[in-house]
């Protein structure tokens, strides 16, 4: 059999093996390294050269870059945890729309994911920020936990990621820097694509909580290292919530008025928090070693999963299969969407797959006289669908700090993400065909 033809076998069954056990409860850190194993033997590769080459430098570059941000996320959730200022927040969120109505509360959680990253905070920055205001807000309604993957997932992932006009999100920029296009571009169509996401997710959730509430579930507490959680605090020693909401404000504002590196504005948001709730804090080292022991396991499990992806771009059957999208045989944009799914999915990352496909067929796309905003805005909103299969990076992350699994977690990532905006999609694409 032909070699590249082995190694094309030989990333499907690694993806394969990755989505199986995942989904049975097997680590991220065990899973990536076997299947890479896989790779490297279909592909004709040394096992040992290549889990210390490609793969370790895809791990090692990932920690070098995003460890600090890392760091600072964890301490910047755990200090707004435990000084209670994000149960403040909860709590005035609670008493705008009531205990009354579960639906409520989940929709005020997604508004903050949205704004925020509308913002222009990351989502790895919202992760902590968004998880100890909803942990509260779950509790006091009784929600199941892994129900709350539902408004983080559609809101930060799907709809201010890749779809609303104006995002200052990383995969909203990436095309202006290979086409005459701008983060504004198709914006009908970006509005559109959140609204059928959006609302396809109230329905969702609505359907999970029944089922859930038939179950008999409740919520139940996360735990673990890694996890973004600490004491909960008594309502009365609470501080002023208009107070509570500053560092998050602080941090958007350092973030996007001050241009400084997220390191910084996550370092603004924890001193603020330190400084002016000082007196909240039980045990304010503890806080501080806790919230850094939990940066441990998420840094771990992504950088595991990027270093999967460097050991796959470096087969030949990756370069045949991004040559092989080339020449899909349908209508151009149809054939982008397929394309930027595609290597998004394989590589477990949006901006990466969306990277690949504007060096190698954006040129292409654009000589066949198609609109640059049509291109930008299915190619950036194809390259977050299927990057959240198991092994991308932010679903590992996101699941490690709030205590869940891909067994608990997963299911509602693949329905909220993945088939909402596909959904999306299919609506977009004709659309933005008769328009452009």
């Amino acid at each position: 059999m032909d070699p590249s033809t082995l190694s094309i076998i030989g990333i499907v069954l690694s993806l394969a093996f990755i989505v199986v056990f995942a989904l049975r409860g097997w680590h991220i850190i065990i899973l990536a390294p076997l299947a890479v194993v896989f790779v490297a033997v279909f592909s004709g590769l040394d096992i040992l050269p290549t889990l210390l080459g490609p793969y370790m430098k895809g791990f090692v570059s990932y920690a070098g870059k995003f460890y600090l941000i890392f760091l600072m996320g964890s301490l910047f959730g755990k200090v707004m945890e435990d000084s209670g200022a994000a149960r403040a927040i909860a709590e005035g969120i609670l008493k705008i729309v009531g205990r009354g109505n579960p639906m409520n509360g989940v929709m005020a959680i997604a508004l903050i994911g949205v704004a925020l990253t509308y913002g222009g905070v990351s989502l790895f920055v919202v992760i902590f920020a968004l998880i100890p205001i909803g942990r509260p807000i779950f509790k006091e309604l009784d929600l199941p936990w892994h129900l709350f993957v539902i408004p983080y997932a559609f809101s930060i992932g799907s709809i201010t990621m890749t779809m609303m006009p104006g995002s200052p999100q990383i995969l909203n920029i990436m095309p202006t820097k290979y086409m005459a296009s701008s983060t504004m571009s198709a914006p009908l169509l970006g509005i559109l694509g959140a609204i059928v996401v959006a609302a396809f997710n109230v329905f969702y959730f609505k359907y999970q909580l029944k089922k859930a509430k038939a179950r008999g579930e409740g919520y139940v507490a996360p735990s673990g290292v890694g996890v973004v959680a600490g004491e909960v605090v008594a309502m009365e020693k609470l501080p002023n919530v208009f107070l509570s909401i500053v560092p998050m404000i602080v941090v958007v504002i350092m973030l996007n008025a001050f241009k400084l590196d997220a390191v910084w504005a996550l370092l603004g948001g924890v001193a603020f928090c330190i400084v002016f709730f000082w007196k909240y804090f039980k045990n304010l080292p503890e806080t501080l070693n806790k919230g850094a022991v939990n940066t441990v396991i998420p840094i771990v499990n992504t950088c595991a999963d990027v270093g999967y992806g460097m050991a796959i771009a470096a087969t030949a059957g990756f370069k045949v299969i991004a040559g092989w999208l080339l020449t899909l045989p349908m209508h151009p944009i149809v054939s982008l969407a397929i394309a930027t799914n595609m290597m998004a999915g394989i590589t477990g990352s949006a901006s990466g797959g969306l990277g690949i496909i504007l060096e190698t067929l954006a040129p292409k796309y654009l000589a066949l006289g198609l609109s640059p905003d049509l291109i930008h805005r299915v190619a950036t909103m194809s390259a977050g669908c299927f990057d959240a299969l198991p092994h991308n990076g932010v679903v590992i992350t996101f699941l490690a700090v709030t205590g869940l699994t891909h067994m608990n977690g997963y299911k509602h990532i693949w329905w909220g993400h993945i088939v909402a905006t596909i959904i999306a999609l299919l609506i977009v694409i004709p659309l933005g065909i008769l328009i452009y």
